[in-house]
């Protein structure tokens, strides 16, 4: 994983898919967080980001994803268990097979991600602006995804 200590914080390396469905979005959150993002994982090293994101989706949710195109490149700036974070992210609209057995879920379900226990659901469009949802220029940017890539800061 592309992630290194700093004396000022924590700088990341993370790909993510944004994986739409019926006006529904996929999402996860840690099981001790209180926050959802957009599933995916740090890119590893020597790894392209659209490699990493289906491999994260392949680790987590057991399907094999495609990557349809690159949405956002962001800077994201945050303070997560009071460090400082420094993320580079790339945001890749995905697809899963239609047998896969995710598309028509209704309740949430867990996934594994080393020792972490990882939640998944999906999430109607319209909810989001009430959610803790983030990078938080996602609860706009999901209405609306780009046709080409966009360049994101996201402090």
């Amino acid at each position: 994983m592309i992630t290194f200590q700093h004396a000022e914080g924590v700088f990341s390396f993370r790909a993510a898919g944004v994986i739409v469905h019926g006006g529904n979005v996929l999402l996860h959150r840690a099981e001790h967080d209180a926050f959802w993002v957009l599933p995916g994982g740090r890119v590893e090293f020597g790894e392209d980001a659209a490699v990493a994101v289906v491999r994260e989706i392949k680790e987590e949710l057991l399907v094999d994803a495609a990557t349809e195109r690159l949405l956002w490149v962001v800077e994201n700036f945050f303070e997560y268990n009071e460090r400082q974070c420094h993320g580079l992210e790339f945001y890749f609209l995905l697809s899963l097979p239609p047998d896969s057995g995710l598309y028509g879920r209704t309740e949430a379900w867990t996934g594994q991600e080393e020792t972490c226990t990882l939640i998944f659901q999906w999430f109607p469009f319209d909810a989001l602006g009430e959610m803790e949802l983030y990078p938080a220029f996602l609860k706009q940017a999901l209405l609306s995804l780009p046709e080409q890539p966009q360049h994101i800061v996201q402090r």
